[in-house]
């Protein structure tokens, strides 16, 4: 069960990444534990139903990332305006661009 304390932790400890959809943030956990996903959307993105896919999608996203392999963090997306109009595709570039760098801020 993931609590609000988890996502503060994740937003305030962890290394920041930044792309053109959301701002990624990485906070290392047990490495033996799978890898936890959150994601922050606000109404800024758009209404109810762009919202919801957005989170819808990067739920996936998290999930073949964890059923990949991953593991030992806790990321937290923010996502940013104009993220509802982006493809599948965009997405997942963006997400594994910033998981699979390790040179996070």
């Amino acid at each position: 069960m993931v609590l609000p304390a988890d996502f503060r932790a994740a937003v305030r400890r962890g290394r920041r990444a930044a792309t053109s959809t959301a701002v990624y943030y990485r906070l290392p956990t047990d490495p033996a534990a799978p890898m936890r996903f959150g994601v922050i959307v606000s109404k800024a993105v758009g209404n109810a139903v762009d919202r919801n896919r957005v989170k819808r999608r990067l739920r996936a996203l998290g999930r073949q990332v964890v059923d990949s392999g991953g593991h030992g963090e806790d990321v937290v997306i923010r996502v940013l305006p104009g993220t509802a109009q982006r493809s599948w595709d965009s997405l997942w570039a963006d997400m594994h661009d910033v998981l699979d760098s390790p040179a996070m801020t």
